[in-house]
């Protein structure tokens, strides 16, 4: 069975699910997820501008408006159990936390635990952090010792 942590900040699609869960062909997948709540991971001024770098001039105005902290906590439950849910109707096994301190530290601490064979980050594009090198996958890879691959996230 290979092992994937998969680090999520939004539920999961049909599409993603069907993307991950056919990366390996026909070998069996089990996932640990981590779920991080929004507002955590990143501030409201560089995911308006992500947005604005996409087009999205609306979901920019919107940022503020969207639940962050303690208010976050709730949706991210939801959203980890749906991810999961989904996951297991795929035919994966899944188990799955919500991140709440360091995502990278809980990461890595996953990782060993699961004796994981790859990570992968399904996010959406976050510009400047990546410019930067700022993002999940690029300083996950200098963290955790297995492959870590990013992909972008599916929108329904």
């Amino acid at each position: 069975m290979f092992t994937s942590v998969l680090m999520i900040e939004k539920p999961l699609t049909s599409e993603d699910v069907e993307f991950v869960t056919t990366l390996h062909g026909e070998e069996g997948v089990s996932f640990v997820v981590l779920m991080q709540p929004r507002g955590d991971q990143a501030d409201v001024l560089l995911r308006a501008i992500d947005d604005v770098a996409v087009g999205e001039l609306r979901e920019a105005v919107r940022e503020g408006e969207e639940p962050e902290g303690a208010e976050a906590k709730a949706p991210a439950e939801r959203a980890l159990e749906h991810s999961l849910a989904a996951l297991r109707a795929a035919g994966c096994e899944a188990v799955g936390h919500l991140v709440e301190d360091h995502p990278l530290n809980k990461l890595k601490s996953v990782v060993d635990e699961a004796d994981a064979d790859e990570v992968i980050v399904l996010t959406e594009p976050h510009y400047v952090e990546e410019f930067f090198h700022r993002d999940w996958a690029s300083r996950a890879r200098h963290k955790v010792g297995v492959p870590v691959l990013k992909l972008f996230a599916h929108s329904e």
